[in-house]
Order: C-alpha cells, then sequence, then structure tokens
C-alpha cells in the first residue's frame, strides 16, 4: 500500500542528488586528488575543437586539430603537484600545463613538455621556453608517468620518477592558474590517465 509515497520520495531523493555539485574524490595516502574519473570529461573543457577529446578504455584521448583541455575542478591553483600516466604516438606532441589561463590559441602559462619523436627539438621533460630537454628519453607508443611540482617559483619535472628538471624561475612568469593537457596537431595521438592533483600549502 506504500509504494507510491515510497517510489516519490525515491525519485525525489535522485532528483535532489542530481542538483548538487560533484564533490572531489578524498585524497590518498599522499594527498593526491584523482582529477579524471575514468568515464567522462566532467569538470574538463576545451577550449577549442572540443571533439578532438574523448573517453577511451579509461583514459582521455587527443586526435585531430590544435586543441586545448583545462581542468577547471580545481579552479586557479598556485602550487601544486600534477601527474599523469601518459602515451604518445610516434611523431606525436603533446603538453601538460600547469598555472595556465583559459583561453583559445596557445594557452599562456607553463608547459611540461610531452614529445618523443617529433621534429620540435625540445622533448618530453623540458620546461617549454625555459629548459630544454634534446634526448629522446621515452619511446614511442609506450606508457611514463610524468610529474610537475609546483612551489612558488620552483619547479621540478619528474619523468619516470627521475627529476629532470629543477629550476628556479626568478621572474615568477607564472604564478596561478588552470590546469591543461594539449592536442597539438591532427598527427597526434596522446593518451592520458591516472590523472592526479596535489595542492600544496604555500610556504
Amino acid at each position: 500500500m506504500m509504494k507510491r509515497p515510497l517510489l516519490a520520495l525515491s525519485f525525489a531523493v535522485l532528483a535532489y542528488a542530481a542538483s548538487q555539485p560533484l564533490t572531489a574524490a578524498e585524497p590518498d595516502a599522499d594527498g593526491f586528488v584523482t582529477i579524471f574519473n575514468g568515464e567522462n570529461l566532467d569538470g574538463w573543457k576545451a577550449n577549442e575543437n572540443a571533439e578532438d577529446w574523448t573517453v577511451e578504455d579509461g583514459c582521455i584521448v587527443g586526435k585531430g586539430p590544435r586543441s586545448h583541455l583545462f581542468y577547471e575542478g580545481a579552479g586557479e591553483l598556485t602550487d601544486l603537484e600534477f601527474k599523469a600516466e601518459v602515451k604518445l604516438n610516434k611523431g606525436g606532441n603533446s603538453g601538460m600545463y600547469f598555472r595556465v589561463e583559459f583561453g583559445e590559441g596557445w594557452p599562456k602559462g607553463y608547459e611540461a613538455q610531452v614529445n618523443n619523436s617529433s621534429g620540435d627539438p625540445k622533448k618530453t621533460g623540458s620546461l617549454y621556453n625555459f629548459v630544454d630537454i634534446k634526448k629522446q628519453l621515452i619511446e614511442d607508443d609506450t606508457w611514463w608517468t610524468e610529474h610537475i611540482i609546483a612551489k612558488g617559483n620552483h619547479i621540478i619535472i619528474k619523468i619516470n620518477d627521475e627529476v629532470v628538471v629543477d629550476y628556479v624561475d626568478e621572474k615568477n612568469t607564472h604564478t596561478k592558474g588552470l590546469l591543461a593537457l594539449q592536442q597539438h596537431d591532427p598527427g597526434s595521438v596522446v593518451h592520458y590517465r591516472n590523472i592526479q592533483l596535489k595542492k600544496l600549502d604555500a610556504e
């Protein structure tokens, strides 16, 4: 006899839940939060050519003309750690941005280069326009971990846990902004998974 009221209550609860903002995942033991759920692009927004970005087999995949996919779920960030597992095709080019401004074209902010064998001499691990890594560190079509640590004007980039950039930007060029991923050109196919963020306390 109580089925209709219970059913109505259930719909009301579901409607309320759907209207609430998504809550961030709990940090892991090291303080990292996963910012890609493996199913869709909730919290992420492309600045152009949004069709470049898809979710396949638990990965964010970039393929097509130039586009940058910004993470808006955490707002603007200052001190942070940003890491992901990455795979890139032969001749492909991509990048992991931090402290970056949302906008069309090439973003304004720091970029940790993702490029193993394209013609650009700045290879994976470079802090683009600041520190160049000219040696190819990663084979094409293989997974690696890229890990950025930005504390004040001190920036560290690790590739598979090895520090390849340890740089102090005396000009404090970029102090605050979003995270983003790059799809560089139609010949590039990049996969990202296990994308994580850790906010750091200012000293």
